[in-house]
């Protein structure tokens, strides 16, 4: 059978509020609950209209916010239409039944909008994150590599050529003498005082 619409909490009259709990005025919250169980939408609009007031009040209270509190009451009496069958008379009365599924759901939806708004906060903050370090970490390359090409100005030639060829060639120092006819003690000994200067003009030491 198709889901009850549940409509907007609406005021109700002090007659339908008395009759929740006056059995003359006509079926008991208990007695519609089972037959609501049994998927009796007429008992259902009536166990709405009997009791939706106290659910709203009390998610209200918990929400705060008019238009969240509307929303877990309305989750609130589809959860009754779904599980009214688990409803068990023995252990508490329909209203306390109602009110604990009540609480727990606007206590759940709390929840929800506090890690939606956690999320948000923490996603913000990651991409606040991200694009400083970015704009830093390609600064600092920047500068670095100015800083490095500024510095091997301050190089011999020979030394010059030695480091370019080891460090940006991606030469052995054995390739490097080759290629520079020198001997390769002569080029460890270039590189070794290139860098040394270097790392002093770059104020690395």
């Amino acid at each position: 059978m198709e889901t009850p619409r549940v409509s907007r909490v609406g005021p109700i009259s002090p007659a339908a509020s008395e009759s929740a709990v006056d059995p003359s005025a006509g079926p008991t919250l208990t007695d519609l609950l089972l037959r609501v169980a049994r998927q009796d939408q007429a008992a259902f609009a009536l166990f709405y209209e009997q009791t939706s007031r106290r659910v709203y009040g009390l998610a209200r209270r918990v929400l705060i916010d008019p238009e969240l509190s509307e929303d877990a009451t309305q989750e609130v009496y589809l959860q009754v239409w779904n599980s009214a069958d688990r409803f068990n008379p023995a252990m508490g009365s329909p209203m306390a039944w109602l009110m604990t599924l009540a609480h727990r759901r606007a206590v759940d939806k709390v929840r929800s909008e506090q890690s939606a708004t956690d999320r948000e906060a923490r996603y913000g903050a990651a991409t606040q994150t991200i694009d400083h370090d970015d704009v830093v970490d390609t600064v600092t390359q920047r500068l670095e590599a100015e800083g490095v090409v500024r510095c091997l100005d301050t190089l011999t030639e020979t030394q010059q050529e030695s480091v370019r060829l080891a460090y940006y060639g991606g030469l052995t120092y054995r390739e490097v003498a080759e290629k520079l006819g020198v001997a390769v003690p002569t080029i460890k000994s270039r590189i070794r005082d290139g860098l040394i200067r270097l790392k002093t003009c770059l104020g690395v030491i």
